[in-house]
């Protein structure tokens, strides 16, 4: 196994930032410094920044509550970082992001592996999230919605979207383009007022409060897993 997939296999980092550390010298196999594309053994001990690397460690998923103003980054050097504000003593990503000013549910993970299969835009993995704007909409904004607008020169995807009240509405997004749900909006003329995914995939938010998190039941463990190895 190469070194970057490695590492994000056992949930230190993703494959890009993998090569990074490897470039700045901060990996060592059996004590020599890595090079990229080293091949990893069953018996290589691998050190990242003098930490050894467990082979051995148990696959985490959980549910989270993403509060307004939490940035979805492990750095620490962002200000509001995923570490900082849950405080786990293991290394993990989040799969996907929510923007600062979203809320919602955001799926974390210590299986670098899971992570890529899941951001794979040809699985067309749903998002769901329940919407506010500024002022009252018609059903002619529905259609447009549903029909797929005009965002950045390139048209959005045909999405299922329901009214939930008159200012608010709940969409299923198959694609994950930056800032989706918001620029689709503008470009019909309203502004979002408040954002926040409800499920992904099988999973669903429920009655977890901000900042709250929970593994993820056994059945949507295997209904993620299930879905990634297709």
């Amino acid at each position: 196994m190469r070194i970057n997939k490695y590492l994000s296999s056992f949930g230190v980092t993703s494959r890009r930032q993998a090569d990074r550390l490897i470039k700045d010298g901060r990996v060592r196999i059996n004590g020599r410094v890595a090079t990229v594309g080293d091949q990893i053994g069953d018996e290589d001990v691998v050190v990242v920044d003098k930490e050894p690397i467990a082979a051995n460690i148990d696959r985490i998923y959980i549910a989270y509550h993403k509060p307004i103003g939490v940035e979805t980054t492990t750095s620490r050097l962002v200000k509001h970082n995923l570490v900082d504000e849950l405080g786990f003593d293991f290394h993990f990503f989040p799969i996907g992001r929510l923007d600062k000013d979203s809320s919602g549910l955001l799926l974390l993970t210590n299986d670098g592996d899971i992570v890529n299969q899941i951001l794979r835009p040809e699985f067309h993995h749903e998002k769901e999230y329940l919407v506010h704007v500024d002022r009252p909409f018609d059903h002619a904004f529905l259609k447009k919605m549903r029909e797929g607008i005009i965002v950045q020169d390139k048209r959005t995807q045909g999405a299922y979207v329901e009214r939930h009240n008159k200012r608010a509405f709940n969409v299923v997004l198959t694609e994950g383009r930056n800032r989706q749900i918001r620029r689709m909006c503008e470009a019909l003329g309203y502004t979002v007022t408040a954002l926040k995914r409800v499920r992904v995939m099988n999973v669903h938010l429920g009655r977890l409060k901000p900042g709250g998190w929970r593994h993820l039941k056994p059945r949507e463990k295997k209904s993620l897993l299930a879905a990634c190895s297709r």
